[in-house]
């Protein structure tokens, strides 16, 4: 299974958009990593999150979007899925595509109708199915079965991921804050070594409190050790810290420090894993 992490960056990115800080300004400078918004590619054919810079990841990792055929999407914040880009999936934009199916929560699907109600062809769209998500309810789709877990970010019931193909098993925990105890009740009970832990560090060595939307290395920290009595963990457990925010700083020797302290691979944008 290859992994490729597309996108590393908050909302805002790296360079934030609108931000003159300092680290923004290295960042322009070539003196910090450019971080674009999140996006995983798994074995070329499964997204999580379609961001506003898709278009950029496919210009700049190789990666083939057109290849694309299911789409999981957390929420429906721009940065998540920017549905905007879907008008363009056919008629002169682009030839010989299959359908593309795109899983989501209610406020997902809507933002969809929303954003493309104006621009969309009947043809593109025919090409293009939508599926409502409900959190613990498994779908099967292709080789793969992927189960919505609880999130801890907005009010519109947004989803983490817990993903399998071929034996293989990842848990994608972003966007959230500490994950619920209903998500740990049933990894519990799943009972499935986890191959690859995706972990919201936004927050980095800053303070969080419980209810955040986001989190930091502590909160990583109390997941895995949690996951790693229960059994659903072990030494070739991977752990990849991801959707890093300009407001924290995310500096190379900070990050390493990171990966020291837990172990944990700091994800950059393209960077590539396989299990």
């Amino acid at each position: 299974m290859e992994v490729v992490y597309l996108g590393t960056g908050a909302a805002e990115g790296i360079p934030a958009v609108f931000c003159g800080c300092e680290f923004c300004k290295r960042a322009r400078a070539g003196k910090e990593r450019v971080r674009s918004r999140s996006q995983v590619l798994i074995d070329g054919e499964l997204s999580i999150d379609f961001p506003p810079d898709a278009f950029y990841h496919g210009a700049m990792f190789g990666v083939e979007p057109d290849k694309i055929k299911y789409l999981l999407v957390t929420h429906s914040h721009m940065d998540h899925f920017y549905a905007h880009d879907f008008i363009l999936r056919g008629y002169k934009y682009a030839r010989e595509l299959g359908v593309l199916d795109i899983f989501g929560n209610a406020e997902t699907l809507e933002v969809f109708k929303e954003c493309t109600r104006r621009e969309m062809r009947e043809d593109v769209r025919s090409l293009i199915r939508l599926h409502e998500l409900n959190a613990f309810e498994p779908v099967m789709f292709g080789d793969w079965r992927a189960v919505p877990l609880k999130a801890q970010h907005t009010s519109e019931n947004p989803f983490v991921f817990f993903l399998e193909k071929g034996g293989k098993r990842i848990l994608h925990l972003t966007d959230s804050g500490m994950i619920p105890e209903e998500d740990f009740a049933f990894l519990e009970k799943e009972g499935k070594q986890i191959d690859l832990i995706t972990f919201d560090c936004t927050f980095i060595y800053e303070p969080v409190s419980m209810r955040a939307r986001h989190m930091g290395i502590s909160e990583n920290k109390k997941i895995y050790e949690r996951l790693l009595s229960a059994g659903l963990i072990g030494k070739d457990t991977q752990a990849v810290l991801t959707h890093f925010s300009h407001n924290s700083a995310p500096s190379q020797d900070k990050l390493k420090k990171a990966e020291r302290e837990f172990g944990a691979v700091a994800a950059f944008d393209g960077m590539k894993i396989v299990l």
